[in-house]
């Protein structure tokens, strides 16, 4: 597209994100002087593009209520946003029933996009995982990446290529990273990708939100058959060192225990038969959990709605009866009468 028609059509697409814009301010944002705005602003006019000049010191330029411009025109980063949250609607069950709208809806706008935007949002799409079954809507706070890193990283774990990136951990140590990234993960609100650091010869998770300048290396690798990154995410999180480690037994399989709890809190393994207190009470599954805090953890021990046997720590022991104390009391307050 030759630069001058470029430039109008960029006109636009600033004067259609709204308000009043000034012409020294365009003039910036388009790259050329005032005098070229002028000229670009009476281009949109020749289209029939109702363009409003507004006099006096801080006049300018903006479009008439209402208008809006066929096609729709979005920058990679309102393309992501839009695509993204269509298929977080949908995974959240949040859409009608009648459903295909979400789908058709995507498919419209990923036909207008340019190619080079296209294959990296498919890429995106078609190498991301979710930890959340769907028709769950993700806790927790969102915590959103650049787009440069979160495009470039899908794009390594769909081709199978190291990506190097700069990396600021959680005590603040910034480092320089390379990873042979095998699965991009969605996970309470946040971004995760996992593979293996070839430094630290080891499977590493990193958060996308604290990478930056992320760039594509030349070379490919072969990830392992069957890697499951969602399931490493929740593992490596349940692991993490924290204040507290917690082991709890509760009867059930490990299938049905886990299931009863948040994903990414807890590593659960089915104990052989016998492990139980009581070995006539059938199968039982040990629950190992790292965390800051206890204090929340009674509530979540009562929603498993199965037996369980505190192994470790004591404290928490207190805390659960102290607990179970305050529900009976509720339990046995009356309303006053009318």
């Amino acid at each position: 597209m030759p630069r001058p028609i470029a430039r109008v059509l960029t006109l636009l697409e600033l004067l259609q994100s709204g308000g009043l814009r000034t012409v020294p301010e365009l003039a910036d944002r388009l790259g050329v002087d005032e005098r070229t705005v002028r000229r670009y602003a009476g281009h949109l006019l020749d289209l029939d593009v109702p363009v409003e000049s507004v006099r006096g010191r801080h006049g300018g330029y903006r479009l008439a209520p209402g208008y809006r411009m066929p096609p729709l025109m979005l920058s990679d980063d309102e393309a992501l946003a839009v695509l993204l949250g269509l298929l977080a609607g949908r995974r959240a069950g949040l859409m009608a029933a009648a459903g295909t709208a979400s789908e058709t809806a995507a498919a419209k706008i990923r036909r207008v996009l340019p190619e080079r935007l296209g294959r990296r949002l498919d890429a995106l799409l078609g190498s991301l995982a979710f930890t959340a079954p769907p028709g769950t809507a993700p806790p927790g706070t969102s915590t959103a990446p650049e787009t440069g890193v979160l495009l470039s990283v899908a794009d390594a774990v769909r081709h199978h290529r190291p990506v190097a990136f700069r990396y600021v951990a959680a005590d603040g140590r910034r480092t320089e990273r390379t990873l042979h990234p095998y699965g991009l993960v969605a996970h309470a609100g946040k971004w995760y990708v996992t593979g293996m650091d070839p430094e630290a010869d080891g499977e590493r998770t990193f958060r996308l939100d604290r990478m930056a300048g992320a760039r594509v290396l030349a070379g490919s690798f072969a990830p392992p058959e069957g890697f499951d990154p969602a399931e490493r995410v929740l593992s490596g999180l349940a692991g993490a060192p924290h204040r507290h480690e917690v082991t709890v037994r509760v009867q059930g399989s490990a299938e049905d225990v886990r299931a009863r709890l948040p994903a990414g809190i807890a590593i659960v393994e089915e104990l052989p038969p016998g492990a139980g207190p009581d070995p006539a009470s059938g199968r039982w599954s040990r629950v190992d959990l790292r965390v800051d805090r206890l204090d929340w953890l009674p509530a979540v021990l009562a929603s498993l709605d199965r037996p369980f046997v505190i192994d470790r720590p004591d404290e928490l022991r207190a805390l659960v009866t102290a607990c179970a104390a305050r529900l009976a009391d509720s339990a046995r307050r009356r309303p006053p009468r009318a």
